[in-house]
């Protein structure tokens, strides 16, 4: 069974209810299950909350929401995994075992259903762990200045401050939209950027961290370029 996992927690403080603020003219998660049920990949489409207001949202739009995350799994301090493992066995106590599991995050508008075929099939194809999002960084990261709390600045990499960008290897990022992978390397917390995952690449405009309002403002204006270009 193909699983798709939303983890959607109700209480995001630097954007209040976030993940259900309308964005673009629909509710921020709508986006992503839209595009997890568009693309026709997941047997389920289930959306992990620990609010009511989001799994309605969730449910309207088409997800499914068999469970309330427990309250161990919804404060700041947990990470995406957990989540994601006990939604895989809380199914397979159900008796539907997942297979491959995809973690997409409510706050991806960006991504596209066709993005998760593909990912899939390099899943598959490759034979790695997992696929997940990523990007270029716009700026060569050996060139990185910092600043300290006197307000000194300095190279981070003194030793590469004076060389032509050119002559620097790129850099990747997370995108942070969605990571798939077989359920057992979840359950076995194989590390996600390690030697056994593959980069499934996006164009820099297509990639936004959303958790700030500038963010989100930003994301918007580039969300609606793309659908006036046509994108």
């Amino acid at each position: 069974m193909r699983l798709c996992v939303i983890p959607a927690r109700g209480g995001s403080k630097r954007i209040p209810r976030k993940n259900i603020r309308s964005f673009a003219g629909r509710p921020m998660i709508a986006w992503s299950i839209t595009a997890a049920l568009e693309s026709k990949l997941f047997d389920r489409v289930v959306v992990s909350t620990d609010d009511a207001g989001i799994a309605a949202v969730a449910q309207e739009w088409g997800a499914e929401v068999p469970f309330i995350r427990p309250p161990a799994l919804s404060d700041d301090h947990v990470g995406t995994a957990p989540v994601v493992v006990h939604a895989i066995d809380w199914l397979a106590a159900s008796g539907e075992a997942p297979t491959t599991v995809c973690c997409l995050y409510a706050t991806a508008p960006f991504v596209r259903a066709q993005d998760l075929v593909e990912a899939e099939s390099t899943l598959q194809e490759s034979g790695a762990c997992f696929v997940f999002t990523a990007t270029t960084f716009d700026f060569p990261i050996l060139r990185a200045i910092t600043l300290n709390a006197d307000g000194e600045l300095g190279p981070m990499f003194p030793e590469h401050i004076g060389k032509r960008s050119q002559d620097l290897p790129e850099a990747f990022h997370d995108a942070g939209q969605f990571y798939i992978g077989d359920a057992q390397h979840w359950r076995d917390n194989v590390p996600m950027f390690g030697p056994r995952s593959r980069m499934f690449l996006l164009p820099r405009h297509r990639v936004q961290d959303i958790d700030t309002e500038e963010d989100w403002r930003r994301a918007e204006w580039l969300f609606r370029a793309m659908r006036e270009a046509g994108e």
